[in-house]
Order: structure tokens, then C-alpha cells, then sequence
């Protein structure tokens, strides 16, 4: 908690920067304060206007007047295409593009070349992202249908999560022996993370699909192929199994009305089951396939406009925990193309909190609902050591927005790999003007700091 006490003396050590006399957003209050980070960590928060009279030599001093100062961004659910798949993005790429955006740790999933599905692949990925990434990272192990010795060797402390696909998507990781899923649910130890959309369904609705169009299927149909039925079916199930064998599950990029029946309000940290809710599922719907094509087909489709006005209702009354983005770029070759051909995904990262906060300006979803449900939940959730707020102690992740300097997404100031994204086109009234990882400005005057590196996330369980 912060104290309202007498400012302390600051001290006039090198290697420390002041962030003087923001607009501070941090656990369901905003206030003028500043910030002092010392090495990796935040020294002080002073909840106050500082006196112009103090001496600051020997720091850097950041002046940050009508700017909000925030936690990074914690993005639970990102594919960063490492190893096998780097034409389309890669653990530098992408991370760059995070920290652009604002996103100071990553979760990456495990549908990659080859896929992580031993404690062997996982490792590579750890050591991979320590020589190159510029966000904090960490990794989900993949759960299929014969790995269970593999996935039962986790440790909770350093690894995030199991991710299983009981839907298949990109990567072909369908887990659909109920045995072994059974077997999962029961010893999993640590957090399950789920795609739910049931195959059969889906099976059935591509068939009745290419009987009508034959290779010629409308985009728009995507969210009848994977329609809501197939979504309701599948989450349904997860969260019996769950609550069977008592797991902690936690359900990705939920995309239905019907769905979120399924989950309950209250603090997250408080919950066995909870909920992810996605970026595009809330900018998106189906009405935009005509204009925007494969750019927005995902796994789970895009819906119409009252699924997705009811994501909004579940994030505002904490039924939806997490607003994440299931970052998943493919290069523009690969989704030029016909229905079936077209992979599903694309980069979201670096738009994701301009994105919020636009939406927010638009539905009178404040700025603290934002941080809360993209910084402080996902640390809450999956336990983060001293991550997703802004505390004395903390790491010193963090973000400066300037809410009033809009600026429109185009290929010139696209950072992923894949050089393109559905946002192209689009004015966000608010911009990302310097992030910090780990005490380091990473990020500043729109241009990446090369030399940072992200840490390993750790987690208190």
C-alpha cells in the first residue's frame, strides 16, 4: 500500500531515474505521484506533486505531466513463432513489438517446430529467449495425448502453465483422449491453460461448408464453421473436468455469450476456473469479415456483436479475468489465400493496450479496469514474483501512455515480423511513449533499446 506520509530524502546516487509528476494508474486508483526506480526495482512511489525546489542532479529525471503512468502489460497468451516458424516472427521480433506496446512479459504457447512437448524443447526455449528477447518471458509446456510423464516433471516456480489444444488449431496439438485427459486433469501440476472448441462440430460444419462452396468458402462463414455451439461444448466440459479433479484451469480467448454462464464473478486470485477474454473478440465482429478476410479469422472465430458485447459485460462484472491477445502472426503470403488454405491468427502485441484504452474512451471502461484486467489479474492468476504492479520492492516494469498523441498503424510503424496487421488504418488516440523492463528503458522516442534483455518470470507457488 502507498503511504501519504513525509516524502524521504531522495537521494542523489547514480542509476536512477525519476519519473516526476505522472498520472499514476495502479490497483483501482489514479492519482498524480511519481516514480523512482533504482537498478532493477521501484525505490519509491511518492503519491504527490513533487516540489520543483528538489535537487535531482545525478538522476535522470523523466517529465511526465499528463501522461499515465501504468504496470506493463503481462500478455498470458502469445505465439512468437520459435523455434520452426521464424519466417513469421520470431523471440526477437516479437518482443519488440511487445515492449512497443507496452508489454513487458510474455507467456508464449507451445505449438511451435519442434513442439514443446519435453522438458528438453522447453529448456532450448528458455535459453533461446535469455540471448534475445527484450521483454521478460516464460513458456507453456504442451499437453497432448502421450506426454504425461513429460508434463508432470514441471516445476511450478518456473514454468507457467500446461497449454492444451481440445480444439485443433495451428500446429495440429489436438489432445482428444479422454483418458489421457482425465489422467492430465488429475496430476497436472500446476495450471491448466485450455482451447475449447469441440472437433466434431467443427468437422461437421467445414464438411457441410465445402458441399455448398466448394474451396471457395466465404471468410464470413468461419463463424459458422466454428460456430458457438462448438465453443459452448467444449468450455463446458473443461470446466466439469476441472472442477472434478479440482484443477486450475484457466480458459483462452472465450468468444461467446453462452459461454461465459460458465464462470463466476469475483477476485481472481480467489478462483480455481477462471476466464481469458481477447483483444480482437472485443474490437471485432462478424460484420467486419466482409472488409477484413482472413486478416481476422482466428481459433475461436470472431462472433457477432452480442457475443461480443457480452465479453464486455463479463469484464466489467470480473466473470472475464484476463484481456490478453493470442498473438499469432503469419506472413501476408500465407493468408492471401482461400478459406481453408489461410492459417488462422495474426499480430496483435504491440496494439493491445492502445486498443484498450481506445475502447475504453468509447465504452466508459476506466483506465484502472484496463490495468486491472491486463497487468495485476494475469500476475494474480498465474502468481508472478513481484510483477504486475506498481510496489515498492517491484520490478520495475512499466509504461508511459500519452493519452493525447494519437497516431494511425500503418507497414511503417509495424514491429512484428509479418510487417502487417488488422488495425492498419486505425487512429488510437493514445500512444506508448517510453516502457521500462526490469528498471531499463527499453523503449523510448519510438525506437527499441537493443542491449535490454527480459528475465525469466518466477511464480510463487
Amino acid at each position: 500500500m502507498l503511504s501519504l506520509g513525509k516524502m524521504h530524502e531522495i537521494s542523489d546516487r547514480p542509476m536512477k531515474t525519476l519519473i516526476r509528476d505522472a498520472t499514476i494508474i495502479n490497483e483501482g486508483l489514479r492519482y498524480k505521484g511519481s516514480l523512482l526506480i533504482s537498478g532493477e526495482r521501484i525505490e519509491r512511489i511518492y503519491p504527490y506533486v513533487l516540489p520543483l525546489n528538489i535537487d535531482l542532479s545525478g538522476f535522470r529525471v523523466i517529465e511526465a505531466s499528463g501522461m499515465y503512468l501504468m504496470p506493463g502489460v503481462i500478455d498470458d497468451q502469445v505465439h512468437f513463432r520459435e523455434p520452426g516458424l521464424t519466417h513469421k516472427g520470431d523471440l526477437s521480433s516479437e518482443s519488440r513489438a511487445a515492449v512497443a506496446g507496452g508489454v513487458t512479459s510474455f507467456m508464449d504457447m507451445p505449438n511451435t517446430v519442434p513442439q514443446t512437448t519435453t522438458q528438453e524443447f522447453l529448456e532450448e526455449k528458455y535459453r533461446r529467449a535469455a540471448e534475445v528477447s527484450v521483454a521478460n518471458y516464460s513458456f507453456f509446456m504442451g499437453g497432448t495425448n502421450d506426454n504425461l510423464q513429460e508434463v508432470i516433471k514441471c516445476d511450478p516456480a518456473t514454468v507457467c502453465g500446461i497449454k492444451v489444444f481440445l480444439g485443433s488449431s495451428t500446429g495440429n496439438m489436438l489432445m482428444d483422449d479422454p483418458i489421457a485427459l482425465d489422467l492430465l486433469f488429475r496430476e497436472a501440476p500446476l495450471l491448466i491453460a485450455a482451447h475449447c472448441e469441440e472437433e466434431s462440430i467443427i468437422s461437421a460444419n467445414s464438411l457441410a461448408a465445402r458441399e455448398q462452396f466448394g474451396d471457395q468458402v466465404p471468410f464470413s462463414w468461419h463463424p459458422v464453421i466454428r460456430n458457438a455451439e462448438a465453443c459452448y461444448v467444449s468450455s463446458a466440459r473443461a470446466v466439469e473436468r476441472a472442477a472434478r479433479y479440482d484443477t486450475q484451469l484457466h480458459i483462452f480467448h472465450l468468444s461467446t455469450a453462452r459461454e461465459m454462464e460458465l464462470f463466476n464473478p469475483g477476485p481472481v486470485r480467489d478462483k480455481k476456473i477462471t476466464a481469458e477474454v481477447c483483444i480482437h473478440h472485443l474490437w471485432f465482429s462478424d460484420r467486419d469479415y466482409t472488409e477484413k478476410g482472413s486478416q481476422i479469422k482466428w481459433n475461436p472465430a470472431v462472433k457477432t456483436p452480442e457475443d461480443r458485447e457480452a465479453l464486455w459485460k463479463a469484464i466489467l462484472d470480473d466473470r472475464a479475468d484476463v484481456v490478453a491477445t493470442d498473438h499469432a502472426p503469419h506472413t501476408s503470403e500465407e493468408k492471401n489465400t482461400t478459406y481453408f488454405n489461410a492459417p488462422s491468427g495474426g499480430p496483435l502485441v504491440q496494439h493491445s493496450l492502445v486498443a484498450m484504452l481506445e475502447m475504453g474512451r468509447q465504452r466508459k471502461i476506466p483506465p484502472e479496469k484496463i490495468v486491472a484486467k491486463m497487468c495485476h489479474a494475469p500476475a494474480e492468476l498465474f502468481r508472478i514474483r513481484e510483477r504486475g504492479y506498481l510496489r515498492q520492492g517491484y520490478y520495475a516494469d512499466l509504461v508511459l501512455v500519452d493519452p493525447k498523441k494519437p497516431w494511425t498503424v500503418s507497414k511503417n510503424n509495424i514491429l512484428s515480423k509479418c510487417g502487417w496487421s488488422p488495425f492498419e488504418g486505425i487512429t488510437f488516440g493514445h500512444s506508448v511513449t517510453h516502457t521500462f523492463v526490469n528498471g531499463e528503458l527499453v523503449f523510448y522516442d519510438n525506437k527499441i533499446n537493443p542491449d535490454v534483455r527480459g528475465k525469466r518470470l518466477f511464480f510463487d507457488r
